[in-house]
């Protein structure tokens, strides 16, 4: 099984995003999403047959993986790949990508927001992304509290030219951003020393969760600055692992009674880990998310 960081590693960028509706800026009930790093597996082995089942599940939308700065995604010519999604009625509305500190073989990685961001963000612009989102940190790239506003500043220059091609940069968190550090969480720094409106926030609520902060508070001291939200469920067991919506203890109802507040635009399920084929967690999590919170 492909774990975050060799999936990092590997595909350079973890995400890109094609063939967004213009008009689509606004939370839409209608578009329930898939982070494609949950189907991982299956995306490496035949990501036109994937992006086939995850819309005959019922989801409309995706966040997927594997640009890289020859223009392919998961290895599938852009304009394939384009033509796959809208023949199943897919919209691709965000992506992710790594910050880039770390090397590949003793080498830069390409496609990443240090080294050769503004021809990822031309790449991501034809092809109509709206998002661009860091996925991660890795541990080598945390540091200090120092270096975590030295990353915020790398994000504002990011989110400039971002900006400058039509498209928001995000940042995506997990918990690690909430050890605290001479007694403040990195979270703060990285929200109080990236501009608000260059870079926005990716809130993922299981991770939130893991960390034992409130959401909503969060939404509260920063209004509007979470337009995206990953969706995945936390069990009822001590270990706190990953299952599928609706079937662990996070009050998402509750939640979503804050998308405005929060800014809300599009979100994704996502489940890292799932008990057997990821195909039988997304329908679960989907089937509770048509019942319960669209």
């Amino acid at each position: 099984m492909t774990t975050r960081r060799s999936f990092l590693k590997t595909s350079a960028v973890l995400s890109a995003g094609l063939l967004v509706a213009p008009n689509l800026f606004a939370y839409d009930k209608k578009h329930i999403g898939l982070q494609l790093y949950t189907v991982r597996d299956h995306m490496a082995k035949d990501p036109i047959a994937t992006l086939a089942k995850v819309a005959q599940i019922g989801y409309s939308s995706v966040e997927g993986g594997n640009y890289n700065s020859a223009g392919k995604f998961y290895n599938v010519d852009a304009k394939v790949f384009a033509k796959t999604l809208k023949d199943n009625g897919l919209i691709m509305p965000s992506a992710h990508y790594s910050l880039g500190e770390d090397k590949y073989n003793s080498q830069a990685v390409e496609g990443t927001i240090l080294h050769g961001w503004e021809k990822a963000v031309d790449d991501a612009a034809a092809i109509g992304l709206k998002y661009m989102v860091c996925a991660y940190l890795s541990p080598t790239e945390r540091g200090n509290l120092d270096h975590y506003k030295y990353v915020g500043e790398q994000f504002n220059k990011a989110g400039e030219i971002c900006k400058k091609a039509g498209i928001q940069f995000c940042y995506h968190n997990h918990n690690f951003e909430f050890d605290k550090q001479d007694g403040k969480y990195p979270y703060e720094i990285l929200l109080a020393n990236a501009d608000k409106d260059l870079v926005k926030m990716e809130m993922d609520l299981f991770w939130i969760t893991k960390a034992n902060q409130n959401p909503m508070e969060i939404f509260k001291e920063h209004p509007g600055r979470f337009p995206l939200w990953h969706i995945k469920d936390m069990d009822k067991t001590p270990k706190r692992a990953f299952t599928e919506v609706g079937n662990g203890i996070i009050n998402f109802k509750e939640i979503f009674e804050h998308a405005k507040k929060a800014g809300l635009k599009y979100f994704f399920v996502e489940q890292d880990v799932c008990p057997g084929d990821p195909y039988d967690s997304i329908t679960q999590s989907i089937g509770y998310i048509k019942k319960n919170l669209v």
